[in-house]
């Protein structure tokens, strides 16, 4: 297939690149891992150090592969992964790597241009980037971070880009075989946010559809916050969170903002400074529970934030098919071993639940509808398949009208459909 246009869903965990032909076929790039193909690109960087002074440089790899280097590498080294969460945050405009200074824009075009690598066409084709309805963050800047995302293109090589709604992307790829007009609520859940669209599509004559965009509404709120509930009760207490330190003669708690960093993936991998690893050294001196700072300041030190991540992930994954699970993580002699049932998890990420309903709510209430008269609702991201979110929707729609999307693909082939709608439109026009 020749590409006609390009759909990008650069995501806070993956991210999928997808390819529109001029007859509407779509296919997502594959890309050559160590590990074997794959269509999701992991959202993660990781940098260090060869050669000697004064030929010193600084190398890095991208997506799965970073992973792999990151379990394995004993250099110092630098692994960042959901970039994407700091985009609407003026707290971080640049960080230093090895004595260099790198924005985020940097940071962001560095990923950008290795999951574009070899696309042929790529600055010419029309290409469509997915975003979020609301950015994540406390007080998400839409306009900074919208305006960054562009300047991250435009560091790959790839300056001419429009940007949509990720849940309209999603919606473009389930609409796309309608043969009548249906009215559907999209719930696009990504690593960072979670995002709502009530649309109206209609086929259109000459092929391809009409969307009719009824309302939209989001919230920083999706798989990210749900690890972070799952660090703060199984992880955090055994890494010091709640202990306590002597202070002229007094006991006083561990600072609470070291676990509250730590627990969120975006932010661990800036952890490590030689203000942060001396603070923790002085702490651990003066600790009542020392052991346990000690093994906070090793996840820190080694970089074990992926492994970490790793063992909360498929502890989350367990308990979307299982009553109970155990959170296993065991690296550089930090052994946490947490039995969790799935009740408990529920009633953690019970408040974020209702979070993202209150956000389903805004959707609903701008659309001027009812749930009643909602058609069909089409779900895509992994916290769809969190029992508890799911449940949330067949209670409130029933479950005869809910659809499960492929939780990667669905997003940027949309987009991809979407850019090639747009640029045939313009040419008719």
């Amino acid at each position: 297939m020749t590409p006609a246009a390009i759909g990008i869903d650069f995501g806070t965990t993956n991210s999928v690149v997808a390819l529109a032909g001029a007859d509407g076929s779509v296919t997502t790039r594959s890309f050559a891992t160590r590990q074997g193909a794959v269509d999701a690109y992991r959202s993660a960087l990781m940098f260090w150090r060869e050669g000697r002074p004064p030929q010193t440089r600084i190398s890095h790899v991208s997506g799965p592969d970073a992973l792999d280097m990151a379990l394995g590498m004993t250099a110092e080294h630098r692994f960042l992964q959901s970039l994407k969460t700091h985009l609407s945050s003026r707290a971080f405009q640049e960080t230093r790597l090895f004595g260099k200074l790198f924005r985020l824009e940097d940071l962001i075009g560095v990923f950008l241009s290795d999951l574009s690598d070899g696309l042929s066409g790529r600055e010419a084709l029309p290409l469509v980037s997915g975003r979020p309805v609301v950015f994540a963050g406390e007080r998400p800047d839409e306009e900074l971070a919208l305006a960054r995302l562009r300047a991250s293109y435009g560091e790959a090589g790839m300056a001419q880009v429009d940007f949509a709604y990720e849940p309209l992307g999603a919606a473009y790829w389930y609409a796309r075989d309608l043969k009548q007009p249906q009215t559907m609520l999209v719930a696009d859940f990504g690593g960072g946010t979670s995002d709502f669209s009530v649309m109206r599509f209609e086929p259109a004559a000459r092929g391809g559809l009409t969307a009719i965009p009824l309302s939209h509404a989001g919230i920083g709120v999706a798989g990210d916050t749900f690890d972070y509930r799952i660090i703060e009760h199984a992880v955090s207490p055994a890494l010091g969170k709640g202990t306590e330190y002597r202070s002229f003669g007094k006991l006083l708690p561990v600072p609470a903002h070291y676990h509250a960093a730590f627990a969120q993936w975006h932010k661990l991998s800036l952890m490590k400074s030689r203000e942060t690893m001396a603070e923790l050294n002085a702490l651990i001196r003066e600790a009542v529970e020392p052991g346990k700072l000690t093994d906070l300041l090793t996840v820190v030190e080694y970089d074990l934030g992926y492994e970490l991540y790793r063992a909360v992930s498929a502890a989350k994954l367990s308990l979307s098919d299982s009553e109970a699970t155990t959170l296993s993580f065991s690296q550089m002699g930090v052994t946490i071993e947490k039995p969790i049932r799935r009740a408990d998890f529920e009633r953690w990420i019970a408040e974020d639940v209702g979070a993202i309903e209150a956000a389903l709510d805004r959707a609903l209430a701008d659309a001027g509808l009812e749930p009643g008269r909602i058609e069909a609702v089409f779900m895509t991201g992994g916290t769809s398949y969190v029992p508890a979110v799911r449940r949330l929707f067949e209670r409130r729609f029933g479950a005869g009208k809910v659809h499960i999307g492929d939780a990667f693909r669905s997003v940027a082939s949309g987009l991809a459909l979407l850019a090639r709608d747009r640029a045939r439109a313009c040419v008719a026009a």
